[in-house]
């Protein structure tokens, strides 16, 4: 009996240690499935960051790209307008200037036609220009010397305001010159 005692309690303590055992494993098994599971759920967020990561970059480049066209084609229309501005200010500065100028523009039909009231022999203008220049020197003469007499009385400061004020500018003697050809005709 004893033995057969022992035999049984040895069995029982064998199947207890084994099922002590196999449900360590399950326990170990149980512990490693969850730990691979939560491995997946990390790679898996982290492949989600990377790509939404990914996606925010693209959109910010395609965004600055956009921003960085957008600036040329501003800059284009900017320098295009400006072009175009002064385009326009050198054609009024042209036209400003054939309508102060002796006879216009002279084409060559115009010269060419013999009734034409623009075309004006060169000799014609030389001898108005001779007229014009000894009127205005005559009359500069004139202005000079009551001038001096004035301006011996001011200050040499304000004497040489006068003088540069009294001065007739380029622009002034041209329109003069131009009156006087027009009266001419």
């Amino acid at each position: 009996l004893r033995t057969e005692e022992r035999q049984r309690l040895a069995r029982e303590r064998r199947e207890e240690r084994e099922k002590q055992h196999a449900a360590k494993e399950t326990q170990i098994l149980e512990k490693e499935r969850k730990a691979k599971l939560q491995y997946e759920k990390q790679l898996e967020e982290r492949q989600r960051k990377l790509k939404e990561q990914k996606q925010k970059e693209e959109q910010r480049r395609a965004a600055v790209e956009e921003k960085r066209k957008q600036k040329i084609e501003e800059e284009k229309e900017r320098y295009e307008a400006v072009m175009h501005r002064t385009l326009e200010r050198n054609q009024r500065l042209e036209t400003r200037q054939k309508r102060w100028s002796w006879g216009g523009s002279v084409t060559p039909d115009s010269e060419s036609k013999p009734g034409s009231k623009r075309s004006t022999s060169t000799a014609n203008l030389k001898q108005t220009e001779a007229v014009m220049t000894k009127r205005l020197s005559s009359s500069a003469a004139l202005l000079n010397a009551s001038d001096r007499a004035r301006r011996s009385q001011l200050s040499p400061l304000d004497s040489s305001v006068i003088s540069r004020l009294l001065a007739p500018t380029q622009a002034s003697l041209a329109r003069s010159k131009s009156a006087a050809t027009l009266s001419a005709d």
